[in-house]
């Protein structure tokens, strides 16, 4: 009490000092370093990370990319390729006056290393960068490369992606944030008690959003994904928090006219209920962190921190808020458009035994659906964004002019004797999807002698320790077909040089979806137990938890599985998400009226009327908090060309209403049916012998 009672003495200072520290809180958030590339979130300790240190470490190369020139004379592409390498952080550009003097002419190439480079009218180079995809160098280097280029020239690679993606991102994330608060508005409007609420609601949850975003900045960078979703979902998380102290504050008001300690009284009770409720929002965000895909940690600690910051909110900043415009409030107070809800409850336990029915027949199919829309997932999310996107442009001249999907590089001991090499990649070139493998062997046969091979080709694909070789593969990344490329190269590697590695794109790729596949059977665990262990100390029960969580997990197997049914291919990380985060935020609406339940049980209620009374009075407050999270995110998933956004808004979206509808009409029923196993396995709800009573009377 101590705590609420300095909140309302001191209501003022504290609006004054959550103003004062937007300042720092803006300048954080814009500080705040943005990754865009996802590969970077492997673990580094995989060979594939392993080999990209090494191409760093031996050969200066980091992020590459191809270029594809069209109509234009060889003159003007060796000057073009000159102009290229003086780009501060392009490490070299490879064409083939690399191989050869640009004096002679390129027809003198083998057929192959010619056919490599050249397409009707069109060629190709490759440039190398000195810095990794994402690095601020590179990507000032790529922004020239795009100037100097102009339109007649197609440049494809990851650092496009990332730069189209960012910018993509820059432009929707103001119009879906702006939608999502619009939708949340609405729903308050429509739901709650006041005209002016809604406002005063999202003013306090808009402060603790931009407070987390700011203290961002002490974590590095954080992930365009989470960046995009973290003030959406705080929003739609934190929304409840707002809504429980309002409600109790006016419920104070009829018991007082002194409307401090009204607010004094409802801080506390808030408090007590926001605490409870959001150990399990952020339960399910801690889980997120168990990944060894780090993305997941990056999402999970950044929403965990913006729950705790959306509580400390809701018990300072609001209350004072509400103090300083009560008047304003009180006047613009109308009735509440949710009507009694007792009708509803005698209506659910009276056909409980049919709803019991209904979805024991949902449970088996909706678990099929779920487990195949986990295994319709796709990892190369370049493939699903906007088709007029300068980069998806690029990918597709590059594959349709020149039959590259991506590209593969190869690091061997450079003291291997050529031969074998050449072997080598004989092999490799009869792997199906391999374009090509380029590498010094590939010059020193046909018209060209290794010897006469120029220095800066060596220099550029031999160190003193490592050979490097290119592999062009017709199969896109993260497809079945090139991760089984993947494998059969890797065994031809093996045999010729067991300490060779394969790396690049599609290789790392492969990585992710092997850790991935691994990271969601641990995250699930982790959020299923760790959420059961909260139930079970607030509930003190043993067997509530098992109900609780089982019906919110049907609701998630509903969810993904409507996926499967729709043909919807979600991108990978998105199941992982809403495994764990459905079930923290929606477990609260079964908590809710599972503690009702047990209160009116314990009072002397008969099963039937401590469900009916449960149901009823926490339906309003379940709906409430379903459709908020709903709005909050639905809009998003309407308006974003971010196909991995637009997913994971809207299974949330999806995900609420489907959880607000499996507490409204199964648990009600399952606590109907397992009122015995309850009562005798919850602490201080056993049922007393009557015979002992008499006795001890007696």
């Amino acid at each position: 009490m101590r705590f609420s009672k300095a909140v309302v003495k001191y209501r003022i200072p504290i609006l004054i000092l959550s103003i004062l520290l937007l300042i720092p809180s803006l300048l954080g958030m814009v500080a705040t370093r943005i990754n865009y590339d996802m590969l970077t979130y492997l673990p580094s300790d995989i060979d594939t990370m392993i080999g990209q240190d090494e191409l760093m470490a031996e050969f200066g190369k980091g992020a590459f990319s191809f270029i594809v020139i069209e109509g234009m004379s060889d003159e003007d592409v060796e000057a073009l390729r000159e102009k290229l390498e003086g780009v501060e952080h392009v490490e070299s550009v490879i064409w083939y006056t690399s191989f050869l003097d640009p004096a002679i002419p390129k027809e003198m190439l083998p057929k192959k290393l010619y056919d490599a480079f050249n397409r009707g009218d069109a060629t190709m180079m490759a440039v190398f960068f000195d810095g990794s995809t994402s690095e601020d160098g590179t990507i000032a280097a790529f922004q020239e490369i795009r100037r100097i280029t102009g339109e007649h020239c197609f440049v494809a690679g990851m650092t496009a992606m990332v730069i189209d993606l960012r910018d993509l991102c820059e432009r929707e994330e103001p119009i879906y944030v702006g939608i999502a608060v619009a939708l949340a508005v609405v729903a308050m409007l429509i739901f709650l008690d006041g005209w002016l609420v809604p406002l005063v609601f999202l003013a306090s949850i808009g402060i603790a959003i931009l407070y987390n975003l700011g203290t961002n900045y002490f974590l590095g960078e954080i992930s365009y994904i989470t960046k995009a979703l973290s003030a959406v979902l705080q929003l739609a998380v934190t929304m409840d928090y707002s809504i429980f102290l309002w409600h109790s504050y006016n419920e104070q008001l009829t018991r007082t006219e002194d409307r401090y300690e009204a607010m004094a009284v409802a801080i506390r009770e808030t408090l007590t209920s926001v605490v409870g409720s959001s150990i399990t929002t952020v339960a399910g965000f801690i889980a997120l962190c168990f990944m060894s895909f780090t993305l997941g940690r990056d999402l999970g600690l950044v929403m965990a921190k913006g729950v705790l910051l959306g509580v400390v909110g809701c018990v300072t900043i609001l209350p004072a808020m509400i103090l300083v415009l009560d008047k304003p409030l009180q006047k613009t107070k109308h009735r509440a458009i949710l009507p009694e809800m007792s009708g509803f409850a005698r209506s659910v336990t009276k056909v409980f035994p049919i709803l019991l029915i209904v979805f024991a027949l949902l449970v088996v199919p909706a678990y099929k659906c779920y487990t195949m829309a986990n295994d319709e997932v796709y990892y190369n999310l370049g493939a699903t964004l906007p088709e007029d996107m300068p980069y998806v442009v690029a990918e597709n001249r590059l594959s349709d002019t020149f039959d590259i999907a991506s590209t593969h590089m190869v690091l061997l001991d450079a003291g291997l004797e050529p031969k074998d090499v050449s072997k080598m990649i004989d092999e490799m070139e009869q792997v199906d999807g391999v374009k090509y493998v380029l590498g010094l062997e590939s010059f020193s046969g046909g018209n060209i002698p290794r010897e006469m091979l120029p220095q800066r080709l060596l220099e550029k694909l031999q160190s003193d320790r490592l050979e490097l070789l290119l592999v062009n593969s017709e199969y896109s990344v993260a497809s079945d077909e090139v991760n089984a490329q993947i494998d059969a190269l890797n065994a031809i590697l093996k045999r010729y040089d067991p300490s060779g590695m394969l790396i690049g794109e599609a290789p790392c790729m492969k990585d992710m979806i092997e850790i991935t596949n691994h990271d969601f059977q641990v995250v699930n665990l982790v959020s299923i137990l760790a959420i059961f262990a909260i139930i079970l100390l607030v509930e003190r029960s043993l067997s509530l938890p098992f109900i609780l969580i089982a019906v919110i997990e049907l609701a998630i197997f509903v969810n993904l599985g409507i996926s499967h049914l729709t043909g919807q291919s979600l991108p990978f990380i998105a199941p992982i998400c809403i495994s764990t985060i459905q079930l923290g935020a929606t477990v609260d609406y079964a908590i809710l009226m599972t503690t009702r339940y047990k209160a009116e049980r314990a009072a002397g209620k008969d099963k039937r009327e401590a469900v009916s009374i449960a149901l009823s009075t926490s339906t309003p407050s379940i709906i409430v908090s379903g459709i908020g999270l709903f709005a909050a995110t639905f809009g998003v998933a309407l308006y974003s060309d971010i196909d991995i956004i637009k997913s994971i808004c809207l299974l949330l979206a999806r995900g609420a209403l489907i959880s607000m509808v499996c507490v409204l009409l199964l648990l009600p029923a399952l606590l109907m049916l397992c009122d015995g196993v309850v009562r005798h396995t919850t602490f201080g709800m056993k049922p007393r012998n009557p015979e002992n009573k008499v006795g001890k009377e007696a």
